[in-house]
């Protein structure tokens, strides 16, 4: 159908009642403007020009869209009230100040194609324009609003007003290579029906189209090889109501009513597929020679399909309505006005019907009134009225019916919540489908994963990166990770934070009841060793070199293995200091008993030379003085300490980590170090002198023994340092519990396992005539 550029309608007003002139409307409307719409007729702007203002007054009725046509004709020196006319432009009243009109200007037309493209989640979207100031405006506006809301264009594509068959080719190659489902045309459909039929012939389907207000109605549904590829057709058209009797007065039209009407036959024609009887194809079979069914008459209206002969949908018949009804109540306003309360000057009222345009004009701006549907038909201050338009949906039921559905509105003046109303249930994307097309240009991120953009495509198009661990994404498609707090970390699928592990060497975990084990066993060893040694009080092996402080130096050993229980478990405050100073001042008994062993052989076999001054330090006194004054030393060190910078818990909680370390800051590494520092001293003190001793002639070679132990004592405390410093953790504290314990248990079996040995296996070395003749032996050699 060819575009209607501009239609007016003259009803002369002298004399004319106000019931009679809706009657006069709806006949007129009905007969004429709707039938206009399916004809393949253009009017020419001289036509409209030719129309001027005389002793009757006009209302002037624009169907067009085009802004030459629009705004030319607004311009006229008369009242002009629009019913097709939705250029954004003419709601300026100082350009156009006597121009009104009864559809909504397309000022919000690219905002509400955005609702909508929002609505159903389209993001990635194709463009057809009309290469005319309506198709680069509204084009221009749609793109800057779908930018703003994150939509993105896939292609922007201008169709010349005429399609060359060159044009058509290029635009099919555009879609067809186009990944987008979604196709807004911003266009007139008569521009559309030959890329639509090279489209369907192509089978290019599965798109859905949003169309503008001049797509409905239109020829283009009522043809049915387009309809596989117009099925699910969506768009916005003129709102509309039910008119009273309209649909029974469509139905009864007919061409015996009407002989005079010049479209009526052409009509019935196109509608029927017949040909009127004439003297040239008049034959007795009812058929022209082409074969072409005759025209009867008795063709039913009620037959046809909507695509066809609509009689549901309203649009410019609606339109035109309610400006018949603004028309009519404003010269029923002005008629009515009584003198001295009239709204003109001195509060006079207008000559009736001598009036002037103006005058009816303020009556026109001011009219506020109902028409038969009940709707309230008024216009704001731009000559306008309500910016409210239906969203309409056109479906193929079958393949010989279609049907428009309402399914929606939009009124961009509505309160927040109300503006875009559409009910998605009522729409079937397929045959018992209610599943909606997808439209993007990248699959959505899940939750756990990020956009990340590609460089040179547009910012719907992305691709799915995974956050790094400790970050989350707990929505779809987030373009940045959120970094978990401090005490959560991410989880498998980075969609959630997790409370972090607490990590410190439990009871509960196999190292820590391992350790704990081990501690126990080895105390209990010690226990033995003492009982033993008790039990064997009287026996040489056990007098020898003190056996008082061989009881201290198993006490201690039991206490140091049992010390290392104090480091398993939660750190809480107490534990954290308690364990350092007693494993400081435990150790330095243990270490400083081993020492007086030494000095007590030493000294022992140096007192026997003639003339020896270390006579006076024979004896239990030199023993407990080094043992007292080591140990002292080792108090007062660990006294300090807890003074000035006690040791407490801490909670590692760096960002980079999975756990939270709960473990103990020894408050002063310089403490701690020296600690380590002193017992080193009095273990190198006594590996010096044993080493240096191991060669006296001692009865059960304890010196030796004394030596060896104290190797294994000193290289395993050298070996924890480094450990000490590279561990972390849990693995920290098990270093430690592992140095505590083997170099105990290199103190206890290093120096006992002999003794213990002869007691138990070689019981006749443990007797006072085996020593004696033990040490001639050694002195003769």
């Amino acid at each position: 159908m060819a575009d209607i550029k501009a239609y007016a309608l003259t009803l002369p007003l002298e004399n004319m009642k106000f019931t009679q002139l809706i009657d006069s409307i709806t006949h007129t409307i009905g007969h004429t403007l709707d039938w206009l719409l399916m004809s393949n007729v253009t009017v020419d702007i001289t036509a409209i020009n030719k129309i001027i203002w005389s002793d009757h007054f006009l209302i002037r009725f624009k169907l067009a869209t085009s802004s030459p046509i629009t705004t030319q004709t607004a311009k006229l020196n008369s009242v002009l009230i629009s019913y097709g006319a939705g250029l954004p432009d003419l709601s300026d009243k100082i350009q156009f100040p006597s121009f009104l009109r009864t559809i909504a200007s397309n000022e919000s037309r690219a905002s509400g194609v955005v609702e909508l493209l929002l609505h159903f989640g389209w993001t990635w979207i194709g463009i057809l324009a009309a290469n005319n100031d309506y198709g680069l405006d509204n084009g221009r506006k749609l793109q800057g609003e779908a930018t703003k809301y994150g939509i993105c264009i896939d292609f922007f594509e201008m169709l010349a007003m005429q399609m060359t068959q060159k044009s058509v080719s290029h635009a099919v190659n555009v879609i067809r290579q186009s990944t987008s489902k979604v196709i807004v045309c911003l266009t007139f459909s008569a521009q559309m029906i030959s890329l639509l039929k090279e489209i369907s012939l192509q089978n290019i389907t599965g798109k859905v189209w949003i169309a503008n207000t001049s797509w409905f109605p239109s020829p283009v549904f009522s043809i049915k090889d387009l309809w596989q590829t117009l099925n699910n057709t969506l768009g916005f058209a003129i709102y509309s109501r039910e008119m009273p009797q309209f649909t029974e007065f469509l139905y009864s039209i007919h061409p015996s009513k009407f002989a005079d009407d010049i479209f009526m036959k052409r009509f019935w024609e196109q509608a029927f597929s017949c040909q009127w009887a004439d003297e040239s194809n008049s034959t007795a079979t009812g058929k022209t020679p082409e074969g072409k069914q005759l025209c009867t008459q008795t063709e039913k209206l009620e037959t046809l399909d909507v695509s066809a002969y609509d009689v549901i949908n309203f649009r410019a018949s609606y339109s035109a309505y309610n400006a018949i009804y603004a028309f009519a109540q404003s010269l029923h306003d002005l008629k009515a006005c009584t003198a001295g309360k009239g709204p003109f000057a001195n509060r006079s009222c207008a000559d009736y019907p001598d009036f002037q345009p103006w005058q009816l004009l303020h009556y026109l701006r001011n009219v506020r009134t109902k028409n038969a549907a009940g709707k309230e038909v008024f216009f704001d201050k731009n000559g306008d009225v309500p910016p409210l338009t239906d969203i309409l949906y056109w479906q193929m039921t079958s393949t010989d019916s279609s049907r428009f559905l309402k399914v929606g509105t939009h009124n961009s003046s509505a309160p927040v919540g109300q503006i875009f109303i559409i009910n998605s249930s009522a729409i079937e994307w397929g045959p018992g489908s209610d599943k909606v097309p997808v439209s993007i240009c990248s699959d959505p991120c899940h939750p756990g994963y990020r956009k990340s953009s590609i460089e040179g495509r547009p910012r719907c198009c992305y691709d799915c990166v995974p956050c790094s661990e400790g970050s989350i994404t707990n929505q779809t498609d987030s373009t940045d990770c959120m970094k978990c707090p401090d005490d959560h970390w991410s989880s498998a699928l980075r969609d959630r934070c997790i409370p972090k592990y607490i990590v410190f060497l439990s009871y509960d975990e196999t190292l820590g009841f391992a350790l704990a084990f081990i501690s126990i066993f080895l105390s209990l060893n010690a226990f033995c060793v003492l009982v033993v040694f008790f039990w064997y009080r009287d026996t040489p092996v056990v007098r020898a070199n003190n056996r008082g402080i061989s009881y201290l130096l198993l006490v201690s050993l039991m206490l140091c293995f049992l010390c290392a229980l104090i480091f398993i478990g939660f750190p809480m405050k107490v534990t954290c200091i308690l364990r350092q100073i007693i494993f400081g001042v435990i150790f330095s008994l243990c270490v400083s008993c081993v020492l007086a062993k030494t000095f007590t052989v030493v000294i022992a076999f140096n007192a026997t030379k003639p003339d020896s001054n270390l006579k006076r330090f024979v004896g239990p006194k030199l023993s407990y003085t080094v043992i007292l004054t080591s140990t002292s030393v080792q108090v007062t060190g660990g006294v300090v300490w807890v003074s000035t910078s006690p040791p407490f818990p801490e909670h590692i909680t760096s960002s980079a980590m999975r756990d939270i370390i709960v473990e103990c800051n020894e408050g002063s590494i310089v403490w701690f170090y020296c600690m380590l520092a002193f017992m080193g001293l009095l273990a190198s003190v006594s590996f010096l002198v044993s080493f240096l001793a191991r060669k006296l002639p001692d009865s059960f070679n304890e010196t030796k023994f004394i030596t060896f132990s104290m190797l294994v004592f000193v290289s395993v405390w050298l070996s924890f340092i480094p450990a000490y410093l590279s561990t972390k953790g849990k693995y920290l504290v098990a270093v430690e519990i592992f140095a505590i314990l083997s170099s105990s248990a290199g103190l206890l079996y290093c120096i006992f396992s002999p003794k213990i040995f002869i007691i138990f296996w070689r019981p006749e070395r443990n007797t006072r005539d085996y020593m004696i003749s033990r040490s001639k032996m050694t002195s003769k050699s």
